[in-house]
């Protein structure tokens, strides 16, 4: 005969590990070995050695004697190791319901879950907004196909309500017992009705209008509120405008993700808003005031002198409100020198006038670059 493997090694523990480490390495071990459900070599041997194992190690007492004695400890009165056809469940302290619904197998020793009628599906809407609409806030009326309540019967699936009637499979409870037999014993396990799918009634004459589902595909109108500063990609949710669902369970939820168009003028990075204005050589080189634009209207922007090309101007809050953090953002302005394309007779005297000044301080720069090397 075989030496006898050790519990504390069957169950992949170190000696002397606390109850708690024994239920939770047992659980798994179940889970993985039980033979109903494992596919592995010879699961109903290991179900039984680790059930053996912790039978002895989830007992205060048998914990004691193990740990001091090992097997030996065995042929103690009262140790009551594993017996086979006199193996006691009942003094086992594990939650046999939560073990065994994970398997597939439903509801144990009497418990009454039901599934039910299923809530209803979620949907979603791509809407396309402008830039100012993303920036101020809109109401939209959209139009959605989705699945209501049929209004003829209320959502029942029955032409009448005297035709709902008791089914005759579950008898009105919703759930069906089913004895299973297993190398321990019989298990009586409580699953969901598959008549009635857990409703606990049955129609007895459909509606004609829903053929008895309950449920009606329909157009609806539905107004969307846009709060300002929604960014894009962002999504509103509105709470039961989705699916209807299986016979009076809530409604599923419509998720409604806005797409923001690109603007003519403006480029946004979350709450600023960024654009490019051109400004003449004179200007430039004078300063004065241009109108730009933003998002309320015109603005006066004082450009100074000897502004050169790219040179970016802020507008403080003159961006979109942060719905975050609230406030506004800024408003970015970058100047951009423009070359004319066709000068008039007088305005070609004033360039070579420029152009003849330009030639003295270019020289005197040179003359000064020139020193450099010297």
């Amino acid at each position: 005969m075989s030496e006898k493997r050790e519990y504390y090694e069957i169950l992949g523990l170190k000696k002397g590990a606390s109850i708690q480490e024994v239920k939770e390495a047992y659980k798994k071990l179940a889970k993985k070995y039980h033979p109903d459900i494992s596919k592995e070599e010879n699961a109903e041997e290991k179900f039984k050695e680790v059930l053996e194992a912790y039978s002895v190690l989830s007992n205060p007492q048998k914990k004691e004697n193990y740990d001091k004695f090992g097997h030996a400890a065995e042929g103690f009165q009262g140790y009551g190791g594993f017996g086979g056809q006199g193996f006691d469940f009942s003094a086992m302290d594990f939650d046999f319901d939560d073990l065994f619904k994970n398997f597939g197998f439903g509801d144990i020793f009497g418990s009454r879950q039901r599934r039910g009628p299923r809530k209803g599906v979620d949907l979603r809407f791509d809407l396309s907004i402008e830039f100012e609409e993303s920036a101020f806030g809109v109401k939209k009326e959209i139009e959605i196909e989705r699945i209501e309540a049929c209004d003829k019967c209320s959502g029942s699936g029955s032409e009448k309500e005297e035709d709902l009637v008791s089914c005759s499979q579950c008898n009105g409870t919703g759930m069906q017992t089913h004895s299973q037999r297993t190398p321990f014993g019989t298990f009586n396990t409580r699953t969901t009705c598959r008549k009635c799918r857990g409703e606990g009634r049955t129609v007895k004459n459909p509606c004609t209008k829903c053929n008895g589902t309950g449920r009606i595909r329909k157009k609806r109108k539905i107004t969307v509120a846009i709060p300002e500063g929604i960014q894009n990609g962002a999504y509103l949710r509105l709470r039961n405008e989705g699916n209807a669902g299986e016979r009076g369970a809530g409604n599923g939820d419509l998720y409604v993700v806005i797409f923001i168009e690109p603007h003519e003028f403006f480029k946004r990075d979350e709450a600023d808003i960024y654009g490019e204005v051109p400004i003449t050589f004179s200007l430039a080189a004078l300063g004065g005031e241009i109108d730009v634009p933003t998002l309320k209207g015109k603005a006066k922007l004082k450009v100074p002198s000897g502004t050169q090309t790219g040179t970016i101007f802020r507008l403080k809050e003159k961006g979109i409100k942060d719905i975050e953090e609230g406030g506004f953002g800024d408003e970015y302005i970058k100047v951009i020198l423009r070359t004319p394309e066709k000068l008039s007779k007088k305005q070609k005297e004033l360039f070579e006038e420029l152009k003849e000044g330009e030639k003295t301080t270019e020289n005197g720069f040179f003359k000064k670059f020139k020193k450099v090397f010297k």
